[in-house]
């Protein structure tokens, strides 16, 4: 299993940006990524992920706001967020599934970063 370290976590106001990077410590050209999202005293809850040919999926509370992108040569996952709300506040984790079958579920994941914390507010 790949281990998994996000960064770009942060502190803005509402209707800004952020990107959020993973790095990978291996190849994830045959993984399934995503990102997922817990805030206080909530579940975690899947946010976006992205097949091995760049097919993404979202939540709907995400859609048109957040971008997934990967890029294998860097082993790299992003997560552009644009149009951020207060309830965008959480801390953001990486995750990778050895798969190439892809599907926004975490117990589908196997790989976990620690997590980074974005905090929106209005």
């Amino acid at each position: 299993q790949v281990q998994l370290v996000e960064s770009g976590g942060g502190s803005v106001q509402a209707g800004g940006s952020l990107r959020l990077s993973c790095a990978a410590s291996g190849y994830i050209h045959r993984n399934c990524m995503g990102w997922f999202r817990q805030a206080p005293g909530k579940e975690r809850e899947g946010v976006a992920s992205i097949d091995v040919f760049g097919n993404s999926n979202y939540a709907d509370s995400v859609k048109g706001r957040f971008t997934i992108s990967r890029d294998n040569a860097y082993n790299t996952l992003y997560l552009q967020m644009n149009s951020l709300k207060p309830d965008d506040t959480a801390m953001y984790y990486c995750a990778a599934r050895s798969d190439i079958w892809c599907a926004l579920i975490e117990r589908l994941f196997g790989s976990w970063g620690q997590g980074t914390q974005v905090t929106v507010s209005s």
